[in-house]
């Protein structure tokens, strides 16, 4: 994905930061950082970019915590085991709503999660909007401004090489994320399994009382 926003960038420049307020809007770290890297290269304002990753990154974490606190309570009655596997979010929620709300973004893997579940923890509305601006601030300018600083390091020691060293670095937080996944999916299989051995044994018992 994010070669193929750097190819449209690159080719429709007017396009840059449209693509980057939607690709922000779902999560889009590593563009980001990406573009803040070639902002020289590919003529991109980094005042821009940040302006447009926050715009992307507050819009969309507002709807995901909207979405969650009108509909995440009946999706977790009707799935438990979603609730089972993000309980620890909704402990961080509770007994740190401030330092989870202005972090979250930071924390690789649980952006589209976090807002959902401080939906569904009633948050107040006021409160929620208030330091999900100041986060989505701190993240835009860190992330913009990082990649650019990383850029302009990169090229006076790597020269053109600088973007290997990029795209290998994609491809080991690819791989390192997509370990992370399927770990969590076998944890999450192993669960369901444990549930349904649980709820066979149970029906068994029920079976053999009843027939006493």
């Amino acid at each position: 994905m994010e070669d193929f926003v750097l190819n449209i960038v690159a080719t429709y420049h007017y396009l840059t930061y449209p693509v980057i307020l939607a690709a922000t809007f779902i999560e889009g770290e590593t563009i980001v950082i990406l573009c803040g890297a070639a902002a020289r290269d590919l003529a991109i304002n980094v005042e821009l970019l940040a302006l447009f990753a926050f715009a992307g990154s507050f819009l969309g974490d507002q709807l995901y915590y909207y979405i969650g606190r009108k509909y995440g309570s009946p999706l977790l009655i009707r799935w438990p085991t979603l609730g089972r596997k993000i309980d620890w979010a909704f402990r961080l929620v509770k007994d740190h709503p401030t330092l989870f709300i202005l972090s979250f973004r930071f924390i690789y893997g649980i952006r589209n999660i976090a807002p959902f579940v401080i939906g569904i923890s009633e948050v107040p509305r006021l409160r929620y909007f208030i330091l999900n601006f100041i986060a989505a601030q701190i993240w835009a300018h860190s992330f913009a401004w990082g990649g650019y600083l990383l850029g302009r390091a990169l090229e006076k020691w790597l020269g053109s090489n600088r973007w290997l060293v990029m795209l290998g670095f994609i491809a080991v937080a690819a791989m390192v994320a997509a370990f992370g996944y399927a770990r969590q999916k076998k944890k999450l299989r192993d669960l369901e399994a444990r549930e349904a051995a649980a709820g066979a044994t149970e029906r068994a018992c029920l079976g053999e009382a009843s027939t006493e």
